[in-house]
């Protein structure tokens, strides 16, 4: 199994938590007795849904403020938990590149969300990512300035 495949199982917990309130434990279980994984996707898939829901606070305050016009109540909960997903991995997961965090949570959405919901998580991935490039460049020259008055 990909990890493609483990990020789509770990998108389905995700929303059987967020949606049915079942027990991360037991949809994990679930999830992986109805689907013939690896070692190596089981363990991925098991760092993706842990992971979202131990930092699931920051990864919500980061959509919040980056989704003013849509907040996490409004947004259908298959965009909703994409992005939960993709903002952990953009947040804590730097051995998956940003490129491709955004293709697979814009996949996602394709499959699973609404008409327009493969634009909207771009669009919402996007502005985070632009903020937090903008954010490590000004942090990058305050650094250099700061160095070159030493």
């Amino acid at each position: 199994m990909s990890r493609r495949q483990a990020r789509e199982l770990a998108f389905l917990v995700l929303f059987q938590v967020d949606l049915g309130g079942v027990p991360w434990e037991d949809a994990l279980e679930r999830i992986m007795a109805e689907n013939e994984l690896s070692a190596d996707a089981q363990c991925f898939l098991t760092e993706l849904v842990r992971g979202a829901l131990q930092h699931r606070t920051e990864v919500d305050r980061v959509l919040t403020h980056y989704s003013v016009e849509w907040p996490l109540f409004r947004m259908a909960s298959t965009d909703r938990n994409i992005l939960r997903l993709a903002v952990y991995e953009l947040l804590y997961r730097s051995d998956i590149p940003v490129e491709v965090t955004v293709n697979e949570a814009v996949e996602l959405a394709k499959r699973f969300g609404e008409e327009d919901s493969g634009k909207f998580v771009n669009g919402v991935l996007g502005t985070i990512i632009n903020e937090f490039r903008n954010l490590a460049g000004a942090q990058t020259a305050t650094e250099a300035r700061s160095e070159n008055e030493d």
